[in-house]
């Protein structure tokens, strides 16, 4: 790949990942567990419609993620090419990604943030499931992968100038 693409790339990604970065340790204290609950408002006894309460902290992380320029609204896509049904095929998906399967990581944080807003479940389940903590622990290494590989090409290139090898 081009290395000036690859650091623009790099560069774009790591912006846009940088503000999921400090939900990393909630994500982590919270993974397996259950972050969401029903509430009825029934006082007097009288059955009412119960709704989904979140926690304050997950609502947050949906709403940072809704807004990236990492939501695919054709998210059913990559699951049908990628043969994603479950949560083991898709932790399965995202260990094995690089920065070439990026649509991938993408696909699946767009399935549980935009899916979330029509079926609940799916915001509480990301987390139970451990999702939303491996797709953005993933995204980190892939940029951080590339930060490093790119800097050290750099660093080889001056070398080989001073060198006059160039």
């Amino acid at each position: 790949m081009n290395q000036e693409y690859m650091r623009n790339l790099s560069k774009q990604y790591k912006e846009t990942l940088e503000p999921f970065l400090r939900y990393l340790p909630w994500l982590e204290a919270h993974a397996g567990k259950q972050t969401g609950s029903s509430y009825n408002g029934s006082m007097d006894g009288n059955n009412t419609m119960s709704f989904p309460v979140y926690d304050s902290t997950l609502l947050s992380f949906v709403k940072e993620a809704g807004k990236s320029s990492f939501m695919d609204r054709n998210y059913a896509y990559i699951y049908s090419r990628k043969r994603l049904r479950t949560p083991e095929d898709e932790r399965k998906a995202i260990k094995a990604a690089t920065i070439r399967e990026w649509d991938v990581l993408c696909g699946i944080l767009s399935k549980y943030v935009l899916g979330g807003n029509a079926k609940a479940i799916l915001w509480t389940q990301a987390v139970q499931e451990n999702i939303f903590l491996l797709v953005v622990e993933k995204m980190q290494e892939i940029v951080e992968y590339w930060d490093r590989r790119l800097e050290r090409e750099e660093g080889i290139r001056e070398i080989a100038a001073r060198m006059g090898l160039e």
